[in-house]
């Protein structure tokens, strides 16, 4: 084994979700899929525009990923395919497949919201790609959607066991439907922080709630109003 001689003093960065190691990383048991998934993040991150997408192409030229596949299977090219595969099933990486100048190419995009209806888009013909348009039967989507931990984390910020119990409470003491929309409230008004989103639960259990609303018109409510209330104190701007 090559001995590693250690980073730079100067060096570039590339972001990853959390949830991707609160989630994704102890599902995620195949070598191939965790080396090509990470890749595909790292290639995504420097492309600039939108939408952001990477194509097999793309990952098939990329030396670093291949070379790191070659000490799994006699057949990298066949390796990263499976790779792929796996991260498709499991809901990391959403795969489209398009027509090319008569030939079959597949792009991957990150199974994010946005990116979800950005394949609608170009399924659809509102959005087109250069070079590139939709194979008939494309892309076939079941959404599932994340349970309220991974929400959280994914809009609020990091899941600590302290939040996590909070969550579990309002779980028992809620519909799962109310506290997604609290989550959503919260963000909307950039006021991010267990305690609003807790303080948006009670209101609407003392209020009640119409057709997924507030009784009241939702286009006119003040995001204050659950700091003003008798326990605002205990809500952080």
């Amino acid at each position: 084994m090559k001995e590693f001689q250690g980073f730079p003093a100067r060096m570039e960065f590339t972001s990853i979700p959390n949830v991707f190691f609160s989630s994704l990383l102890p599902q995620i048991t195949d070598m191939a899929e965790l080396k090509t998934t990470l890749h595909v993040i790292a290639a995504l991150y420097r492309k600039k525009g939108h939408p952001r997408y990477v194509s097999c192409g793309e990952l098939l030229a990329d030396t670093g990923l291949m070379d790191g596949l070659k000490a799994i299977g006699d057949s990298p090219e066949d390796v990263l395919r499976g790779a792929l595969k796996m991260a498709a099933e499991r809901g990391t990486l959403i795969r489209l497949a398009l027509d090319k100048d008569g030939d079959s190419e597949d792009v991957y995009l990150l199974n994010t919201a946005s990116d979800r209806q950005t394949v609608a888009k170009i399924e659809s013909g509102e959005l087109k790609l250069a070079g590139l348009k939709p194979s008939p039967q494309a892309y076939v989507a079941v959404e599932e959607l994340p349970d309220i931990f991974t929400l959280y984390e994914q809009n609020i910020g990091m899941l600590t066991p302290m939040i996590a119990d909070e969550l579990r409470d309002a779980e028992n003491q809620y519909p799962e439907g109310w506290i997604r929309d609290a989550v959503k409230e919260a963000v909307l008004h950039n006021k991010r922080s267990i305690k609003y989103i807790a303080k948006i639960l009670e209101n609407w259990s003392v209020e009640g709630r119409s057709d997924g609303t507030y009784q009241r018109d939702s286009k006119k409510t003040d995001p204050d109003k659950y700091v003003k209330g008798k326990y605002g104190h205990m809500v952080r701007r």
